[in-house]
């Protein structure tokens, strides 16, 4: 090899950049010492910008594209460097390639929560998580003010920047949104489309805009959660009266589920009696209705009610059984649960106006519903 072919190896004839990453930002292409020749082909391609900067100062931006570097192109480098027309020898510049590609896949979340205040719910710290795409608009001002010098920058470097800045966002749009915390999952693309804007407008100095804001999830602390739950269970109730029956139901599955306590057998007759007499209840008003005499056209004496008064109502008593207290029953569920044997003459019984619990065999009115069944047998000798 010749002079003058060891002096043409040290030119630069082709500057380019193959992207073989997926979190790069901004790539130097690495000139070292060596110089750029006049005539060399700058090969841009889609999704980058090529930014010539020269002694620390940006001077000409290529879009994709390929161009033959000459002073015609390099217009601001030539002022820089003072070349006149025509100029043809090597020249030195630092060349940086800018993905201009959304990069969409950086999460965000929010590692403490924010404090909202809810119309309904009062103050409430709310945690939220999700994604975003994030790219390049103007590379010149990316390097002015976030980049710098740096040969490789990638997404990594700034991706803490941009989630504190989320962060700091995000409390405002939720409380200025106005819509409810029970709302907000159908508000959650909303408030998204909401929030890419407002980052982008606050990211506009350093050339990067964010079009893309997604809200995977806005979770409520356990407690508030419990308290939406219970709300939920006296909805499906309807009123309090609904929801302690509620109540007392689930716990009489659970005495019916715990092996020997005596609940299941008699459960079913007593509960079956007491739905019975309910649905006869409920019958009675409606037979009242319709047996009722049309009022006459001329005035009247009122006529006699054809149907019979309303019963009297019902003791209700309430029995321990296993240490549990059970209740309250009827007499006619009583009897199913003697039958049942969960009432037996010991069972310790109580109602409205008696002083405490008594045997069921010293109460009247509850003793006579053993006349049918026989005491225990003696012990055999």
């Amino acid at each position: 090899m010749g002079l003058f072919d060891s002096i043409r190896g040290e030119f630069i004839d082709i500057v380019e950049w193959t992207d073989d990453s997926r979190d790069t930002i901004v790539w130097r292409f690495p000139r070292h010492d060596n110089e750029i020749k006049m005539g060399a082909r700058l090969v841009v391609r889609e999704s980058q910008t090529a930014v010539f900067v020269n002694e620390g100062r940006i001077a000409d931006v290529f879009q994709p594209g390929t161009y033959t570097l000459q002073t015609q192109n390099l217009p601001l480098l030539s002022t820089l460097k003072g070349w006149k027309y025509g100029f043809d020898s090597p020249f030195k510049a630092e060349v940086y390639f800018v993905t201009t590609r959304q990069f969409t896949d950086m999460k965000w979340g929010t590692q403490n929560p924010v404090i909202v205040r809810d119309p309904e719910f009062g103050m409430v710290r709310l945690r939220a998580f999700g994604a975003f795409a994030a790219r390049v608009v103007d590379p010149a001002a990316l390097l002015r003010e976030l980049a710098g010098t740096d040969p490789q920058f990638r997404t990594e470097e700034v991706q803490e920047y941009l989630r504190q800045l989320i962060v700091g966002k995000l409390g405002s749009a939720l409380a200025n949104s106005g819509v409810p915390m029970l709302d907000l999952a159908t508000q959650q693309e909303a408030i998204g489309v909401k929030l890419a804007g407002v980052l982008t407008q606050e990211l506009t100095p350093v050339g990067i805009a964010v079009p893309k804001f997604i809200i995977e999830n806005i979770s409520l602390p356990p407690e508030v959660e419990q308290a939406i739950d219970t709300r939920s269970r006296m909805g499906i109730a309807g009123n309090l009266d609904q929801y302690t029956q509620f109540q007392a139901a689930d716990a009489l599955g659970a005495g019916a589920r715990t092996p020997g306590s005596g609940v299941g057998e008699g459960m079913g007759l007593g509960l079956g009696m007491a739905a019975g007499q309910r649905m006869a209840a409920g019958l009675a008003p409606q037979q009242q209705q319709q047996a009722a005499p049309a009022p006459a056209a001329a005035p009247a004496a009122p006529a006699p009610a054809a149907g019979p008064p309303p019963l009297p109502a019902q003791d209700q008593w309430f029995i321990g059984v296993n240490g549990a207290q059970q209740g309250p029953y009827d007499g006619a569920a009583l009897s199913g649960l003697v039958g049942a044997g969960t009432l037996t003459r010991e069972t310790l019984v109580w109602k409205d106006g008696m002083a405490g619990w008594l045997a069921a065999d010293q109460v009247p009115g509850i003793s006579g519903l053993f006349g049918s069944v026989p005491p225990p047998l003696p012990p055999q000798g």
